[in-house]
């Protein structure tokens, strides 16, 4: 029984380990819960913590990535905009779990981070909180789902989920783009398409 839950941890650290806006570890989580039928709470707990431990390798890796594919003034620009999160300080955290409970996908938040060299530790206890409690949310929400077969299949491509994958793309996009530093500094939005290596 325990190499189900080691497949769920595995699972959940997979889709949050990439620098992608895949679906989120919870629809994983909820699939697999489905499954195995297994204990709803177990899920949570090992599925979160391997969707952390995913977010904070993510974290650690993303600026050796980003310094090979992104030019010097991308790299610059989001590391000004992570210096201006560390100096909010209780804002940001408030931010960051603000965030984290939405149904948006946590993948720009932690591109961000780590492309801005912020310490996992600063991201990751707030990031934590949100993501216990939304992931919580939306398993049993998927069991519920999962009780009613029909619905699930009616739903599976719908609105909401082409939306969420759109704002995640566009969501990336923006932070890819957009010159934060002039944004931040001068508060005018100027796009800089010339990023890349």
């Amino acid at each position: 029984m325990w190499l189900k839950y080691l497949i769920v941890f595995a699972a959940a650290c997979a889709v949050d380990i990439v620098p992608l806006p895949l679906p989120p570890a919870f629809v994983v989580m909820v699939f697999l819960q489905i499954y195995f039928n297994l204990d709803v709470w177990a899920v949570i707990f090992v599925g979160v913590s391997g969707s952390i431990l995913g977010r904070y390798i993510l974290t650690l890796y993303i600026p050796k990535i980003a310094d090979k594919i992104f030019n010097h003034a991308k790299n610059e620009d989001v590391q000004f905009l992570g210096r201006q999160l560390k100096e909010k300080g209780w804002k940001s955290q408030v931010a960051i779990l603000t965030y984290s409970l939405l149904p948006l996908p946590t993948t720009p938040l932690f591109i961000a981070g780590g492309m801005a060299k912020m310490k996992p530790r600063f991201i990751i206890p707030a990031f934590v909180v949100g993501k216990f409690t939304s992931d919580t949310v939306a398993v049993f929400m998927g069991k519920y789902a999962a009780e009613n077969t029909a619905s699930i299949l009616k739903g599976i491509v719908s609105w909401q989920t082409v939306f969420g994958l759109i704002l995640g793309i566009l969501l990336v996009t923006a932070f890819l783009f957009i010159d934060w530093r002039t944004w931040l500094q001068e508060n005018k939005l100027k796009l800089n398409y010339k990023i890349w290596k």
